[in-house]
């Protein structure tokens, strides 16, 4: 069985693994996410936060220094309950005829006794520069891992996992959905939602996290 890590996957070796179904266009589902309300204690958070980033040349920072400042206080903006933002997440997955793993820049998942439990949205920040490679399948082998490690602990046959894209303080959302999961080539359908930046959509961001938390909250707590 051929071992992947996800810097390794381009749009050829993925199809190879799974059945890629990318959706044309944008679904009427981004937009009702943003449906959400925000509380006026988020919102005094995020003109914080927008402030903050207006005043600093983001092209510059290096990209630590970006995920701290920009892209991990949005994640914590959406933490409900024992849902909560993490980073350096491990993955990995073994599918029948192939394995994935490495390491999600962040994620949106559960703690239990203050351990990470399987993610249901995965973040990948994406390397800068002409030669750095393209940052949707890196992030698709993650979410392939994260719903893998799902579909363990609950066993549906349809797995939905969510993730996003960050390429400085632009946000590009991904919904997936897994099935065939232990066939020789699992399908893996994708779509993409609008791109936000965030100084001027960080409202439209946070709603969307929150949707999806909420989304998997509410699954989780009727089970």
């Amino acid at each position: 069985m051929e071992v992947y890590s996800f810097s390794q996957l381009s749009e050829e070796r993925l199809t190879t693994l799974v059945t890629l179904d990318e959706k044309i266009g944008v679904s009427d589902e981004w937009a009702r996410m943003q449906e959400v309300a925000l509380t006026s204690r988020e919102l005094a958070q995020l003109d914080y936060l927008k402030s903050t980033l207006r005043e600093r040349q983001l092209v510059l920072m290096n990209e630590g220094t970006l995920w701290a400042r920009a892209i991990y206080p949005l994640l914590m903006l959406a933490e409900r309950d024992y849902i909560q933002a993490w980073t350096g997440v491990p993955l990995k997955a073994t599918y029948p005829t192939f394995q994935l793993e490495g390491e999600a820049d962040g994620a949106l998942a559960p703690s239990v006794g203050g351990k990470i439990r399987p993610p249901y949205f995965i973040v990948h920040e994406a390397k800068r520069g002409i030669t750095a490679p393209n940052p949707q399948y890196q992030l698709f082998g993650e979410m392939l891992a994260a719903a893998w490690l799902n579909w363990k602990t609950d066993a549906n046959a349809e797995q939905e996992i969510f993730g996003c894209y960050t390429v400085t303080d632009n946000w590009a959302f991904v919904k997936g959905v897994v099935t065939d999961m232990e066939t020789e080539k699992p399908t893996f359908s994708v779509e993409f939602s609008p791109v936000y930046d965030e100084v001027s959509d960080a409202e439209r961001i946070l709603q969307t996290l929150k949707a999806i938390v909420a989304k998997r909250h509410g699954t989780e707590c009727s089970e």
